[in-house]
Parts: structure tokens; C-alpha cells; sequence
């Protein structure tokens, strides 16, 4: 057994490196929120996601095992974003009814796809709905709020939990990005850009519209309808990785 002085010394050294750990990726947790607050519509405040961030950076400091396999800094971004993601969902940051709408929206653009081969049109997705041109441009307005879950959570596909789901998790997160930048790419070309300039440059709906001489109602619509694709493609390939 441990002697006193020896256990003292050990959970002195241990709450120490849990302590250095935290202080030393506090920053992340900014960068992280960061991301997430920029694709956010008004309501949610920077502040607000680096404060549950940074519950998610404690847990990780005290959970962590380095005998995992995985960096610190890799198993701490999945809990940052774990915890700030759940927190947005547990307020009901999103109605239950506009997150069906989107998922009607991601089946309506994944069934015309595969029947036509090729990128699927506004036309024929609203067709695939049963609704006019003009209400599915509507539609496409009001599930604009679901883009930020659309991509994070195809991202986050499980919580690692042990050493082999640590592994596990850094070659998905590894083969998701990869696959990711493909979907992106075939994208078509005003999409791509909206994406482009919307995640990359970090240009809000107003300058893209500045960009593209469109209004900014109709980069919204673009925006949504590029998710809803890149959405239906991803959870595509997900299914059959999951077959495999």
C-alpha cells in the first residue's frame, strides 16, 4: 500500500497536471466557440458558449487518461464541443418542428440524387416536397437555424469511451474531415461558394450577398439548400460505412 505521504504527494502532482492541463487549453475552448457562435442566428452569445466550454474543459482535465492513445488537446475539442452542442440542443435552440423540416429536406434532396444521378435542382427538391417554388424558398428560410447541427453532429458520431474508442474516434473525426472536403467540392459552384465564403472567410449573409449581387434572403436560401445537400451526402456515406 501507498504510505500518507506518498498518496499526499501523488494527488498533489495529479490535481497539479489536471490544473496545467486546463489553464494550458483554455484558449481552445474560445476557438472552439467561436466556430460554433458564427454560424448561430442572434439570440446566442459568445460568452454563453465559452462558459459551457469551459465545463466541457474541466471534465476533460479530470477524465483524462494519457494511456488512452489520444492527445489531450484531440480528447478535449471532442468535450468542448460535446458540451457546448448539448447545451444548445437542451434549450431547444432549434424546434423540434423546423429540425423535421430539415430532415424532410436532406430525404427529399437524398431521394431525388440518387433517382437523377447529379446534383438535384431547387425545382425538382420542391417538387420531391409536394410544395411550390416559392414556399420551398420559405422553407428553406426558416430551417437555416439547424445548419449549425447539420454538420457538428454528423462529426461527433459517438462519445469515446475507452482506449480502443479513442483510437476509433481520431481515424473517423480523420476520415469525416476527408470525406467532408469531397462533399464540399461537389457542391455546385454558387453553393460552394456561399460555403465557402460563409465558413472560410467568415463573411456574414449581408456581404455574401455583396459578393454575389443577390439579397440577402436569397444567400440564406442558397446557404440552406448547400447544408441540406452537404447534410444528405454525408449521412449517405455514414450508412454505408456503417455497413461495411
Amino acid at each position: 500500500m501507498m504510505n500518507t505521504s506518498v498518496a499526499t504527494e501523488y494527488r498533489a502532482n495529479h490535481y497539479f497536471e489536471r490544473d496545467q492541463l486546463f489553464d494550458e487549453h483554455v484558449a481552445l475552448v474560445k476557438t472552439i466557440a467561436q466556430h460554433i457562435c458564427v454560424r448561430l442566428p442572434p439570440g446566442q452569445t459568445l460568452d454563453d458558449l465559452i462558459q459551457v466550454g469551459l465545463i466541457g474543459l474541466l471534465e476533460a482535465s479530470r477524465i483524462y487518461d494519457p494511456s488512452l492513445g489520444a492527445s489531450f488537446k484531440s480528447y478535449a475539442t471532442i468535450r468542448i464541443r460535446g458540451a457546448i452542442m448539448d447545451e444548445l440542443r437542451r434549450q431547444s435552440f432549434v424546434p423540434r418542428s423546423v429540425q423535421q423540416k430539415s430532415k424532410q429536406l436532406s430525404e427529399a434532396i437524398t431521394t431525388v440524387e440518387r433517382r437523377e444521378g447529379r446534383a438535384a435542382t431547387d425545382r425538382e427538391i420542391a417538387r420531391q416536397l409536394g410544395c411550390s417554388l416559392g414556399d420551398y424558398h420559405q422553407m428553406l428560410e426558416l430551417v437555416s437555424g439547424c445548419a449549425v447541427f447539420s454538420l457538428d453532429d454528423e462529426d461527433n458520431a459517438f462519445e469515446p469511451a475507452g482506449p480502443d474508442d479513442l483510437a476509433l474516434n481520431e481515424i473517423h473525426e480523420a476520415a469525416v474531415k476527408k470525406k467532408l472536403t469531397e462533399v464540399i467540392a461537389g457542391l455546385p459552384d454558387q453553393e460552394k461558394l456561399v460555403v465557402a465564403l460563409y465558413y472560410d472567410q467568415e463573411l456574414n449573409l449581408r456581404e455574401i450577398g455583396a459578393v454575389l449581387d443577390v439579397t440577402e434572403s436569397r444567400v440564406c436560401q442558397i446557404h440552406s439548400q448547400a447544408i441540406g445537400r452537404m447534410r444528405a451526402r454525408m449521412r449517405q456515406w455514414i450508412e454505408a460505412e456503417r455497413h461495411m
